[in-house]
């Protein structure tokens, strides 16, 4: 958009980044460092900011030979294209990554690959080379800030980051952008946001970073560019495209609109609006007398999910498979009675509970609704593979098979594919500057992250978070600077009003007030931010009220495990209570939490 000659900016910074998960808060700290007064905004509330960065396994791709590594990359890459000095660039970034974590990120990084024995990474171990089979695969490498994932640890350093620099960076919650500000020669002047139901257009004197992450939230976007429909998103609910209907509209080029990665290829299914759980863990789905149908009641995939983040191996290269309508898991009364008789989390009882049991073969095909005929074949094709001891089919190990009892009951479990995030958006150069339709650089445009990552084809874990530091940094740095060709806009900065007053800084000191006997506890292992609780104690010192006073875990677990562990707490007196099974890392936050205001007394 232009402005208007009767409009004027509300605010000016130097640099205006939007998007505060890990490549927007890597850039506001880079720019901050390079003397850059900055605005971050996000359009999630506070707790809910971090894009898929807090949700992810916090796992950074890096490696050790930059000829070796470049190689791979060129492998995962091809056939498709990638502009040789971006790859360049993104290539000597993760080679420098064990000396970025020592410099930026306070300490010696974790080696997945050098520690093949730790039980804490065992999950994620085989993405330290996700392609084994590549040339340079042997210098590829997953590092961590230390050996625990799916905790957030990353993400929290890089907020931290931000934090500290709060007297450079201004922070702004429930703030979406809508428009990117030009002048007349297409050079990016600015920024309009919309904070409190008001818009205000903000002045950026040397930059604007675009780190909004991708579109999974965007139904009509995940239909238009990936041909897909009901894929469950594993990360943030607030990435919606925003990012790309920006770029569009200053003539950005776009690239990679296609590729995504589903995380695995089948999960189970969940309601719109809620994220999937991760059940890497979960062994018992992936193997004994289960299989996955598809739409219209044959196999599809091997159950025991041999993926590489949803890519399935196709001839010589690993794909996405089209995804299910609606893929159901069928399984026998011998898998019913294991799932059953297990010690099951809350997310897994939750998950059992939706199980659907179906007398006959028909009653079955007709709950799932597929062809009867068609799902007998597909049970009796699956046990002849089983006797055999080779999946023709789907390539399933045999050693995870077992036959499905052919006389009844059979049991159905809703199943939906998943994405953990899209990766298209405003093509980059090396200097993570955006270019326009034409191949040249639209003036003070920059983006990182998943919007436009690099990646084109197949994909290693930790790559998006690789791009999220790499080009984080190349982009607020050279947002930071003050530009030879700088545009001085004719338009004024008003003053403040009642209407047009810019909104202050989200991130301010916080004071808690207590009476008599009350105490003051907070922690930050959880998943959200921090949490603060306001604890009274009887005259033993032990618990008598626990007020939550802020939190910001997940409501469908988190939130539920606070609730559980505080009533808990207060009919025994103390804080040594048993995690909620499911929210661990919640449970673990607000035990600290009291823990630390009941040491106060």
């Amino acid at each position: 958009m232009f402005l208007k000659d009767n409009e004027s900016w509300n605010a000016s910074y130097d640099v205006v980044v939007i998007g505060f998960g890990g490549a927007g808060a890597t850039a506001a700290r880079f720019a901050a460092d390079k003397g850059a007064k900055v605005l971050l905004v996000d359009s999630a509330p506070e707790g809910h900011e971090g894009g898929n960065t807090r949700y992810c396994g916090q796992i950074v791709e890096a490696g050790y030979d930059y000829e070796k590594l470049k190689k791979y990359y060129q492998k995962m890459t091809a056939p498709l294209d990638l502009d040789e000095q971006v790859l360049e660039t993104f290539v000597k970034g993760m080679v420098n990554l064990p000396d970025y974590f020592e410099k930026y990120l306070g300490g010696k990084a974790f080696s997945v690959k050098n520690n093949p024995g730790n039980k804490n990474v065992a999950m994620l171990a085989y993405m330290s080379a996700e392609y084994p089979e590549f040339e340079g695969a042997d210098t590829n490498d997953d590092l961590l800030v230390h050996d625990q994932i799916f905790d957030a640890a990353l993400w929290k350093k890089l907020r931290q980051n931000v934090l500290d620099r709060s007297d450079m960076i201004d922070v702004l919650y429930s703030t979406p952008a809508k428009h990117l500000i030009q002048d007349t020669d297409k050079t990016i002047i600015g920024v309009q946001i919309k904070n409190k139901g008001k818009l205000f257009n903000v002045h950026a004197k040397n930059g604007v970073v675009l780190a909004l992450g991708g579109f999974e939230n965007n139904e009509q976007m995940v239909q238009d560019y990936l041909g897909e429909t009901n894929l469950l998103p594993y990360g943030t609910l607030y990435n919606n495209g925003d990012g790309i209907k920006m770029a569009i509209e200053v003539g950005a080029d776009l690239w990679h609109m296609n590729n995504y990665e589903p995380g695995g290829t089948v999960n189970l299914a969940a309601p719109k609006g809620q994220r999937a759980h991760n059940i890497m863990a979960w062994k018992a789905l992936f193997a004994g007398s289960l299989i996955t149908v598809g739409d219209d009641g044959t196999r599809y995939v091997a159950e025991d999910d041999p993926t590489r983040h949803g890519h399935r191996y196709n001839h010589g290269i690993w794909r996405i498979p089209l995804a299910q309508v609606h893929p159901h898991m069928i399984f026998d009364q011998n898998k019913y009675d294991e799932l059953f008789s297990a010690e099951n989390d809350e997310f897994q009882k939750e998950a059992l509970s939706k199980v659907v049991k179906s007398e006959t073969i028909a009653d079955l095909a007709q709950e799932i609704k597929v062809d009867p005929a068609v799902l007998e074949n597909t049970l009796n094709t699956y046990n002849f593979f089983v006797d055999r001891g080779v999946d023709y089919q789907c390539g399933r190990k045999p050693e995870s098979m077992t036959k499905i009892s052919l006389t009844g009951p059979f049991y159905s479990l809703a199943q939906q594919h998943t994405m953990l995030n899209t990766q298209g958006g405003p093509r980059r150069n090396k200097n993570a500057e955006v270019l326009d339709t034409d191949q040249k650089v639209l003036p003070h445009l920059y983006a990182a992250g998943e919007l436009g990552h690099i990646g084109a084809n197949q994909y290693n874990g930790g790559g998006d978070m690789a791009d999220c530091l790499i080009f984080g940094k190349i982009a607020g740095e050279n947002a930071a600077k003050i530009k030879d060709d700088q545009v001085v806009s004719g338009a004024s900065v008003s003053e403040n009003n009642a209407d047009t007053a810019f909104p202050e800084s989200d991130v301010k000191e916080e004071s808690y007030s207590t009476a008599e006997n009350q105490y003051i506890g907070k922690s930050s292992s959880g998943m959200g931010n921090e949490i603060v609780v306001r604890v009274t104690v009887d005259s033993d010192k032990r618990p008598s009220n626990i007020e939550v006073l802020k939190e910001s875990e997940s409501p469908d677990y988190g939130e539920k495990a606070i609730k559980e562990m505080k009533t808990e707490m207060l009919a025994k007196k103390t804080a040594n209570v048993d995690a909620v099974s499911g929210a661990s890392a919640s449970s673990r936050a607000f035990k600290e939490a009291v823990e630390s205001a009941l040491k106060q007394a």
